[in-house]
């Protein structure tokens, strides 16, 4: 049997995304594409059913070949387990099991690197991101666009003090990123193969997908969708991790809080030798008056505060060029489980 799973019919299943525009439901008949969704997986044992049964019917309303890449990011449930007895069942199913607990940027990449389809769509397991939009973002795909990002427009589910960080911070990040990466969306997208060959070139440890995605400046459009609360479970991104991450994305993608760390030095000299200047000034004109010890202990915590904060800055940067000089792997796989069949039954079909 192949590895691959199509849908029987091959116009009839393209859904209303893809059928009301008969331009793109003749390019999707004069080729068979396969698509690639990768999905990372942490201690997310109780959605795996739900996931799969979801993602295959949405997948096959494109009338396509498909494969499922899941990458076992050092889960410490039954997760391996549930992913094992499903490939045993569906041999469209790639299992990679990593040797310990990587992180989800790492984890993707594995997937995306032994995606073998024509287009990959990274996806969450948590259900947050509906599959069900699969079949909209690769009506794009068929239009011309090599990058298909789902855009957020609502976050059900999510505490306010989180959707309004996360608000925020994408904007930030927008304003002082050196390319332009897209507002209110995460990792839930299309890639054609191009970009992931592109991706492949990129060596760099420390990752913020969100901005290699936008780096590699191909065509690329947005779907607009409503984000569903967590299916089962707890999230494992908690403030803390959302802040790391925060900070990987602004010090990989923008120089500005060194420049800004530049500039708060040179302000800060100029007008310590204004006031040295006035000093000098009221001593020759009133006399050498003493001054109080308030304001010389506001002076001393600024600037030792300031000297720290730049320091820090300095350090992230200095620590992301020591990592990047250690060459290390950015992941390890333990075991993989895939199909031995290659996709010589894509190539029979569209000959």
């Amino acid at each position: 049997m192949s590895s691959w799973r199509s849908a029987s019919s091959p116009l009839e299943n393209i859904t209303q995304a893809v059928a009301s525009r008969p331009d793109i439901a003749a390019r999707a008949l004069q080729k068979k594409y396969l698509l690639s969704v990768i999905i990372p997986c942490h201690n997310e044992s109780s959605n795996i059913a739900p996931l799969f049964e979801r993602t295959r019917t949405a997948l096959e309303h494109t009338g396509q070949f498909w494969e499922m890449i899941f990458i076992n990011d050092g889960s410490t449930d039954d997760t391996l387990l549930q992913l094992l007895s499903l490939r045993e069942r569906e041999n469209c199913i790639t299992v990679i099991d990593l040797s310990r607990n990587f992180g989800k940027e790492a984890a993707l990449t594995a997937g995306l690197d032994h995606a073998r389809g024509d287009v990959a769509i990274p996806l969450d397991a948590d259900l947050q991101d509906p599959p069900e939009l699969i079949p909209e973002l690769f009506a794009k795909f068929l239009e011309g666009y090599d990058v298909v990002n789902a855009q957020r427009l609502h976050r059900d589910g999510e505490p306010l003090a989180k959707r309004l960080s996360s608000f925020l911070f994408y904007r930030l990040l927008g304003r002082i990123s050196n390319i332009t990466i897209p507002q209110d969306t995460g990792d839930y997208r299309l890639l054609s193969r191009r970009v992931l060959d592109a991706l492949q070139r990129m060596p760099e440890r420390r990752r913020y997908m969100k901005g290699l995605f936008a780096w590699t400046g191909f065509r690329s459009t947005s779907v607009a969708y409503r984000r569903e609360a967590r299916h089962t479970g707890r999230s494992n991104w908690n403030y803390w991790r959302l802040g790391q991450l925060a900070i990987e994305g602004i010090t990989s993608f923008s120089h500005v809080p060194l420049q800004l760390a530049s500039f708060s030095g040179m302000i800060i000299a100029l007008s310590s030798f204004l006031y040295a200047a006035y000093l000098v000034i009221e001593t020759l004109l009133y006399g050498n008056s003493v001054k109080g010890y308030p304001s010389l202990m506001v002076a001393v915590l600024f600037l030792g505060g300031m000297q720290l904060l730049a320091l820090g800055i300095i350090g992230e940067y200095l620590s992301r060029s020591y990592e990047e000089s250690k060459q290390r792997p950015i992941y390890l796989v333990q075991d993989t489980w895939s199909s031995p069949i290659e996709n010589t039954d894509i190539q029979q079909e569209n000959a």
